[in-house]
């Protein structure tokens, strides 16, 4: 899981999905295999992550997350691509191949 410690040095290069969301929070416990899957699928091409808020606040203020899920699409640690609600496993995959093209 990120953390605002490990945050910058984990999404630095590459490209990142990283899930805002909330143990709390039904949508986000809909989204969660998709995620899990997607995360297996794309081992070691593409880092996946969860950052629940509730534990992040300095990443919640930085990327002015208002409202959960929000998924930010990170490329080179910079966003490329932002989700927010709930998202189709399918719509997630794709957006996931954008982020990789850009």
């Amino acid at each position: 899981m990120l953390t605002s410690e490990n945050f910058d040095g984990k999404t630095g290069s590459g490209v990142h999905v990283v899930d805002f969301s909330a143990t709390w929070c039904g949508p986000c416990k809909a989204l969660k295999p998709s995620v899990e899957k997607l995360e297996k699928e794309y081992e070691n091409r593409v880092g996946i992550h969860t950052v629940d808020i509730d534990g992040a606040k300095p990443l919640v203020e930085r990327f002015s997350i208002k409202s959960v899920p929000t998924i930010i699409f990170l490329k080179d640690g910079g966003e490329v691509g932002r989700h927010v609600g709930f998202i189709s496993y399918e719509a997630l995959k794709d957006k996931i191949e954008d982020a990789i093209r850009k």
